[in-house]
């Protein structure tokens, strides 16, 4: 069976979890498992994947940062398939953990993506310490009041905190700030 694993980082980012959607369908996926969580966050759906893969099966998806997190996480992921005698299929890199040289490409690209994602992480940092240096960094402009209260009122009226977060258009990590924010006054 072919198993589909989409992922994006936070729920703004819709159109990318349908063109990943898409992308799978097109690939014939059976089953799709699809999340909106950022990939330092439990992936209770990568999970579910993992648990239904079955001997023979393939776990497909588009992008391997939509994946891992980390060469680490990719070897783990695909130490567990292996387990399982399934494989594993990236879309845009055309790899497959079924052959030996797929294995190989793969863990390669995986730890040149970590390399290219801790070097853009440590140009930003320089950047943000060169703006403060100079004065001209501001930050994220905080929340207004009036949103803050509207946050704290939908909660205490039992709305969930994703809904408030998708309701009012900012971060579910927001939503949470305030809220304890609110529980310390």
């Amino acid at each position: 069976m072919i198993i589909g694993y989409a992922r994006t980082s936070t729920t703004e980012q819709i159109a990318g979890l349908e063109a990943q959607l898409t992308e799978l369908e097109a690939t014939q996926c059976q089953k799709i498992f699809q999340e909106q969580v950022s990939s330092v966050a439990v992936r209770a759906q990568l999970e579910a994947a993992l648990e239904f893969a079955r001997e023979g099966d393939v776990l497909v998806a588009t992008k391997l940062d939509r994946l891992a997190r980390s060469v680490a996480d990719l070897m783990t992921i695909i130490q567990t398939l292996e387990k399982k005698q399934a494989g594993l299929r990236i879309l845009n890199l055309g790899m497959d953990t079924q052959t030996p040289t797929g294995k190989l490409m793969l863990t390669v690209l995986g730890g040149v993506a970590q390399f290219e994602r801790e070097i853009m992480l440590e140009r930003q940092r320089e950047g943000v310490a060169k703006a403060k240096a100079a004065s001209k960094y501001k930050g994220r402009k905080p929340l207004t009041t009036e949103l803050r209260q509207e946050v704290v009122a939908l909660a205490s009226n039992g709305v969930a905190k994703a809904q408030i977060a998708r309701q009012l258009n900012i971060g579910e990590a927001s939503v949470y700030r305030i809220l304890t924010a609110n529980k310390k006054t």
